[in-house]
């Protein structure tokens, strides 16, 4: 399966975001990609004190604009989330599309971004808990025959997490993010092909990138890792769609080698 990546740097205006991802997916479409993955927050990008005024309730009009750019490219649009009101709690909500713009399955972020950067240069103090409330489950969903285990952001740093959607057949994980400089220069290459490499899946990590606002500057690196390990393409800085192809049989060949996939076991 050939698949777009697109590392974008959101701004508050929905609108503004659209415009980009819609120049984006013409190319998609021109490349014969099958199915696109967009970053954390892809819709509106708030200063992180606040949530964005633009919230997904229901199937209201940011719905209807979120599920159109499947729909109107036909293209499987995965893995990207935007800030959901629900009952009350704004949930940062991943949501997944068919080519006919059909809901295949929604993630919500389980684990919450916390961090004192005060120290650091950037001097950034982040706290999602003061905006989102976590999600309560994990979630899978089928692609054209990839089982994909849906993630976002801050859940990279939960391997058992992972360990679990491989347990249970995944061969894809889709991680979504937007992680700051400072960790970004740390461990993103480092926990993503950890990832890869212990399940023996593809990795797809949509990332922002750039100066969003005042407060909140990201790292890019879209990255597609394959299950040895292995970049496949790292879109290093900059708003842009990169590509990669997806084998069965290279997963198939990788498992082959070792055997890791065992079902866990509590070693306490």
């Amino acid at each position: 399966m050939k698949i777009g990546v697109i590392q974008l740097q959101s701004v508050l205006d929905p609108n503004k975001n659209l415009e980009t991802i819609r120049n984006f997916l013409k190319s998609a479409v021109q490349e014969k990609a099958q199915a696109v993955f967009l970053p954390e927050v892809f819709y509106s990008m708030s200063d992180g004190t606040q949530p964005t005024p633009y919230l997904i309730e229901g199937h209201n009009e940011h719905y209807e604009a979120v599920r159109s750019l499947a729909k109107d490219f036909s293209l499987y649009v995965l893995g990207g989330s935007a800030a959901t009101l629900v009952d009350g709690k704004i949930l940062n909500r991943s949501y997944n599309f068919n080519p006919e713009g059909e809901e295949i399955g929604a993630y919500d972020k389980l684990n919450l971004f916390s961090c004192d950067l005060s120290k650091h240069p950037s001097h950034q103090i982040i706290d999602e808990g003061k905006v989102y409330s976590r999600g309560d489950k994990a979630r899978m969903i089928n692609v054209e025959g990839f089982k994909i285990g849906l993630s976002i952001c801050f859940d990279l740093r939960f391997p058992e997490l992972f360990r679990s959607y491989s347990a249970h057949g995944a061969n894809l994980l889709s991680i979504s993010s937007a992680f700051t400089v400072p960790t970004g220069k740390a461990h993103w290459h480092t926990l993503l092909r950890a990832r890869a490499i212990e399940n023996q899946c593809y990795v797809v990590a949509s990332a922002q990138w750039g100066k969003h606002n005042e407060r909140l500057s990201t790292f890019g690196h879209s990255l597609v890792v394959d299950p040895w390990g292995e970049i496949l393409v790292d879109a290093q800085e900059g708003e842009k769609i990169v590509f990669a192809e997806l084998s069965f049989e290279r997963i198939k060949s990788v498992r082959e080698r070792l055997d890791v996939l065992r079902e866990p076991k509590p070693y306490i």
